[in-house]
């Protein structure tokens, strides 16, 4: 095809200079200059014509058929195909790869398009607040629970979130202001009502009760440029659930202890009774009595704990040393130090502190390890913080017991209370640390203790 469209174009040129030639040759003669006006116009003519040729050679209009298609291509449009209709093979190949290419491009977008919808439907029907913002902190994307929370339902696109906070309770704008994940609570002003003064649908909790959200903040570039993800969590509705699960839980225990204590009671005082009706029976009378009193004991002890657990003072926290702290510890239980204590003084109440140690290490020893197995270390991490671990070689938790460890009255214990590892976590989250326990690859556990 490119031979063919030369070979025209170079006839197009030929033709036109013989017909210069001829015209200067003969241009003292009129008739012979009329002939050579004619045999131009017949040149022109032939050159339109040859020029066509050349404009209709299949392999330019394919290339500029494909061209076209590319631009559609970038414009979003994939449905344009080319038929290879008159091609030969290395053109014929050209435009089955180009239909090709038209194919994949489009079943790729249909995908991105229903991942788009399903993403859409997911963000607009969930119960988090979700607000994307920009740099100068201008609202890019606002889900309907976002618009519902600061906006009444409009839309809030292009708004300047910083605007919309400053109506905000206090404790809503300093949640946002933070650099961390941060669960907080705010006072609404009636039932439901949000920031905006409307009604909330969703997870919010009952008339007048204060609102509990929990707010996740992650940064990331979107277009080259950084922009700022706000995911608000509503968890009235998780924790009311959970408190009520708690109080069942709570009354199941008392009943079942309660219960195990009076019936044997019941049971001793009928029996006593026909004792002092029979003489030869009386000396038997004191073992009754003794286990009268021993079952009293014991339900004496388990109200006294669960009172404990409900009267937890606020720590008073001041300048202790590590060291004392762990000697102290020392006529109590057997356990090894595995590193040099801080030199540095801890911010904590000492008493509180001791009682979350003697648990955990009670624990231990119950765990079933060797004695010699059991450590605790205390060792200072950035940003000031301490981290106490106490770790066994027990038998360990299964998933699920991990799972509610630190739930209040849960123990797998025949005599346990269920309040040990959860009275250390209350006073450990009292001095603004967190608990966290771990199984130990070669088996049992590790408690973890982070105090500011």
């Amino acid at each position: 095809m490119i031979k063919i469209r030369n070979r025209l174009t170079l006839m197009m040129v030929l033709a036109t200079a013989a017909a210069a030639v001829v015209g200067w040759l003969l241009r003292g003669h009129r008739i012979a200059s009329g002939a050579f006006v004619g045999g131009v116009a017949v040149v022109a003519l032939v050159n339109v014509f040859l020029s066509r040729l050349t404009v209709a050679d299949p392999a330019t209009t394919i290339l500029q058929a494909i061209s076209d298609g590319l631009l559609s291509f970038s414009e979003r449009e994939y449905g344009m195909r080319l038929s290879s209709q008159n091609a030969d093979e290395l053109l014929s190949e050209l435009l089955r790869r180009f239909n090709k290419l038209g194919d994949v491009l489009r079943t790729e977008h249909n995908d991105r398009y229903q991942r788009e919808i399903l993403l859409e439907t997911v963000l607009e029907t969930t119960s988090m607040a979700i607000v994307l913002c920009n740099e100068a902190m201008r609202i890019v994307y606002a889900n309907g629970a976002a618009r519902e929370l600061f906006g009444g339902g409009r839309k809030l696109d292009g708004e300047d979130f910083r605007a919309i906070l400053a109506l905000a309770p206090p404790a809503f704008r300093e949640a946002i202001e933070r650099e961390t994940d941060t669960i907080f609570t705010v006072e609404t002003g009636g039932p439901g009502t949000t920031l905006s003064g409307t009604t909330q649908s969703g997870d919010a909790g009952p008339s007048g009760a204060p609102e509990t959200y929990h707010l996740a903040r992650r940064y990331f570039q979107l277009s080259m440029q950084p922009h700022i993800l706000f995911i608000l969590k509503p968890l009235t509705r998780a924790i009311l659930r959970k408190e009520a699960d708690t109080w069942k839980r709570t009354i199941r225990v008392i009943a079942h202890e309660i219960n195990n204590s009076l019936a044997p009671i019941s049971s001793l005082i009928h029996t006593g009774r026909l004792m002092l009706q029979k003489p030869e029976m009386a000396p038997r009378l004191g073992e009754a009595l003794d286990t009268i009193e021993e079952r009293s004991a014991h339900l004496r002890g388990f109200i006294e704990g669960y009172a404990k657990f409900a009267r937890l003072p606020v720590p008073a926290k001041k300048e202790n040393r590590w060291d004392l702290l762990v000697e102290g510890l020392r006529p109590l239980y057997s356990f090894q130090v595995t590193a040099p204590l801080p030199a540095k003084p801890g911010q904590f109440d000492a008493a509180q502190m001791q009682q979350v140690l003697i648990n955990l290490l009670k624990n231990a020893v119950e765990s079933g390890g060797p004695p010699e197995e059991i450590a605790l270390s205390i060792a200072e991490v950035p940003a000031g913080a301490f981290e106490i671990v106490v770790e066994d070689r027990g038998k360990g938790m299964t998933d699920e017991v991990m799972k509610n460890a630190l739930l209040p009255f849960f123990s797998t214990k025949p005599s346990g209370s269920g309040l040990g590892l959860p009275l250390c976590r209350e006073i450990v989250e009292a001095h603004g640390g967190t608990l966290s326990i771990r199984p130990r690859s070669r088996g049992g556990i590790s408690v973890s203790c982070l105090i500011p």
